[in-house]
């Protein structure tokens, strides 16, 4: 039960929150509010819905190191997709032609924001966290992984490649980086570094759903496996790479601190109860 009422809970927060950031997308200042306030109600929700489903504090989001944590994710997540972008732009598949909009890149910040937020909360702080519970981290990994990426067939220039590209770079990434830290800040920052970076500053498409006038005006070009096509440079066999490497750095870290948890081998308790949040 509570897992039904945690994931009931963070699914209304991603749906008002992706809805109400939809609706002002063409107004960049308001995007950058809406997006961030977003952000802010996402995390609230999950703390208080753990809170009343587990008796507990929700630590993976503790406020303390909060700013620490979220600026390393941001400087991988940026970094990662920056090296993608490098080696499409050596191998001379990605112009720059100037700037392109910086009031949109600043807008970009709060829509990329919020909806590194709501996903990181719905699929790592619940779905991964409370399936690895029973199932042991890998398997866990790998099953949430895939979700996330077949989420993303649900997206306009959606392909089945970049489904399963996002499912090893991303899905498979983040759940490990969760595993190696034991917080949602590392992931949630990571997300958002490798989103806004997409976006708000080489202005590509991101996870097939149109390219994102950012800070720089650029064009992409070249073959589908090297520069994802339609669906972006997500779908590329650069990001693949850099994302698997990633996910290999993570779990071993996890497995030098020991969050490496094993299948659990017992059924949960048949009085266990949970209090329903009023």
């Amino acid at each position: 039960m509570r897992f039904v009422w945690q994931f009931l809970a963070v699914m209304v927060v991603f749906a008002i929150t992706g809805s109400a950031v939809g609706a002002v997308k063409d107004n960049d200042w308001l995007s950058l509010v809406v997006g961030l306030t977003s952000a802010a109600l996402a995390i609230l929700v999950y703390a208080w819905v753990v809170r009343r489903t587990e008796h507990r504090a929700a630590l993976d989001v503790a406020r303390e190191g909060a700013v620490v944590k979220t600026g390393w994710g941001i400087l991988i997540g940026v970094g990662m997709f920056g090296a993608v972008i490098a080696n499409l732009y050596v191998a001379g598949h990605y112009e720059i032609d100037g700037l392109a909009s910086p009031a949109g890149a600043v807008g970009l910040v709060g829509f990329m924001a919020g909806a590194a937020v709501a996903e990181e909360v719905v699929f790592r702080g619940v779905l991964f966290r409370i399936i690895e519970e029973r199932t042991g981290t890998y398997l866990a990994l790998v099953l949430t992984g895939i979700v996330f990426g077949l989420m993303h067939l649900f997206n306009e220039n959606a392909t089945l490649w970049g489904a399963i590209a996002i499912a090893i770079e991303a899905g498979f990434m983040l759940a490990a980086a969760y595993a190696a830290t034991r917080n949602l800040w590392v992931p949630i920052g990571v997300h958002f570094g490798w989103n806004y970076a997409a976006a708000g500053i080489f202005s590509t498409e991101v996870s097939g759903n149109g390219a994102s006038q950012g800070l720089l005006d650029t064009a992409t070009s070249g073959p589908e496996l090297l520069t994802g096509g339609g669906f972006g440079p997500e779908g590329s066999v650069y990001a693949i790479g850099f994302g698997a490497l990633l996910t290999i750095v993570f779990l071993w870290l996890a497995h030098r601190r020991g969050n490496i948890k094993p299948r659990s081998r017992r059924a949960a308790p048949v009085n266990s109860t949970v209090t329903l949040p009023r």
